[in-house]
């Protein structure tokens, strides 16, 4: 088998063909920044930055796609919360002041418009600028913010929305989050148009914050929705859901999106098991031991272990999650390594 260029290595792996090797697509949004002599909060609304960044740093470490994300703020800025921008670091919404009060009031609220709400045209000319400067050889993931369980978290504020769980009318809550899915949907569109892939993160409705029975109850019903209405043949969707999403991973599975981000607490061996095999997934190696605290010789053994626990099918290598700006620059170049030393698999 000859070299592909990344992009046809991640697509390989995305339509079911065996790859050179296993990709790798690290979650370095932070680090890219930080390669290029930046905090994220200094380019966050700068998409020239942000893409030159990504840019900069996929050629240095010649990893095979690059994931575009800013914060976990985006699109509920872009619904009405406030948000708190920080210059070393990522906006957070500010949870003091939530956009709503009664989750009766979210369906009344104007749905957003990527092209001029918050900084999602900024999401959206940063996804369109890096596919202008190396799109025709490597995968773009365009990710679409928080998917719906977290969206309304955030315009509840999530203590209170946690609180409504447990209290309200489930009427109410399928309501509110009938809206947050239509207002994702609708970004994850823009995305998914621009980029080669589109994603969520809808971590708020993981395990480690709420109980698998909720999960399928209020989000895995309105993530399927949004995987029926945004992924196409040729342009696969991803749910990205933090902590250990062991319990759920057939759930997940059975949402129909042909990617799944596995944090490092998720046994990838066990994910590759249990889910169908079309399912892709993507990860896990721990971004704070030993990507920023560990060594190259660290990285290589828990990438090959992943590899070799997964049988390398249906894997894109990466980190379990965004990996932090401090991250060691040699320790992404060794998971790069890793997926040339032990990801080349039999046809």
């Amino acid at each position: 088998m000859g070299e592909m260029t990344s992009l046809e290595r991640v697509q390989a792996v995305l339509n079911g063909r065996v790859p050179d090797r296993v990709p790798v697509i690290p979650q370095s949004f932070l680090f890219s920044a930080k390669t290029n002599g930046y905090d994220i909060g200094q380019i966050n609304r700068n998409p020239r930055l942000m893409a030159e960044s990504h840019r900069v740093c996929q050629e240095k470490y010649g990893y095979d796609g690059c994931v575009i994300d800013v914060d976990d703020a985006t699109l509920a800025e872009a619904c009405g919360a406030k948000v708190i921008f920080r210059p070393d670091s990522v906006a957070v919404v500010d949870e003091r002041h939530p956009a709503v009060e009664d989750l009766r009031d979210v369906p009344g609220l104007r749905l957003p418009d990527p092209e001029k709400d918050g900084r999602l045209c900024e999401w959206m000319e940063t996804a369109q600028r890096l596919m202008d400067m190396i799109g025709d050889h490597v995968f773009i993931m365009g990710r679409a913010d928080q998917g719906p369980f977290d969206v309304l978290a955030l315009l509840r504020g999530p203590q209170d929305f946690m609180c409504d769980l447990l209290t309200e009318d489930e009427d109410v809550i399928l309501d509110a989050l009938e809206w947050a899915t239509q207002a994702h949907i609708i970004f994850a569109k823009a995305m998914r148009d621009i980029s080669h892939c589109t994603s969520m993160g809808d971590s708020y409705a993981g395990p480690n914050l709420v109980s698998p029975a909720t999960y399928r109850k209020f989000a895995m019903p309105f993530e399927k929705q949004v995987v029926e209405a945004v992924q196409t043949p040729d342009k696969p969707y991803s749910i990205h859901i933090c902590g250990d999403a062991t319990m759920i991973l057939e759930d997940m599975g059975s949402t129909g999106a042909r990617l799944l981000e596995l944090d490092w607490k998720v046994d990838m061996g066990h994910a590759r098991r249990v889910l169908p095999e079309d399912v892709v997934i993507m990860g896990n190696v721990n971004p704070s031991d030993p990507m920023y605290l560990g060594t190259p010789e660290q990285v290589l053994r828990q990438s090959k272990a992943i590899i070799e626990c997964t049988g390398g099918r249906g894997l894109i290598l990466s980190s379990g999650c965004a990996l932090g700006a401090n991250t060691k620059p040699e320790n992404v170049a060794a998971m790069v390594q890793a997926a040339r030393l032990y990801g080349v698999l039999e046809g």
